[in-house]
């Protein structure tokens, strides 16, 4: 069996593989990656939404990768939208990058750098 975490660093990626439905809220330090569903609030330094995946809720993350759909707020540092993403709600970002046509449905808001 592969081990995913350095015991010393305990910094494993918390991942919700296809075909998976999780209902509640998931919060950590380190990275999230979403290929189901999920119906809940994400926090996470990362978050990764991967074509096909889901989330219902709102996010709270230094970085968002979004190439899947999501239903809710987004309150990030620094936002990539990709191809194919889909977004309702509203994406509050300091950095924001868009790769091609998306289905961006969502109010932006921008955020002041305060360290400038």
């Amino acid at each position: 069996m592969l081990a995913f975490t350095n015991a010393d660093d305990k910094k494993s990626p918390t991942i919700i593989g296809a075909g998976c439905n999780l209902k509640g809220d998931i919060n950590t330090d380190h990275t999230v990656q979403i290929h189901g569903a999920v119906k809940g609030d994400v926090t996470a330094d990362t978050i990764v939404i991967g074509r096909g995946g889901s989330i219902s809720g709102n996010i709270r993350a230094q970085t968002l990768f979004l190439h899947g759909t999501l239903d809710g707020n987004a309150t990030v540092n620094v936002a990539n939208v990709f191809a194919n993403a889909e977004m309702t709600g509203t994406l509050s970002y300091k950095t924001l990058n868009i790769t091609c046509n998306t289905g961006l449905e969502c109010k932006l808001s921008k955020r002041k750098d305060e360290s400038k």
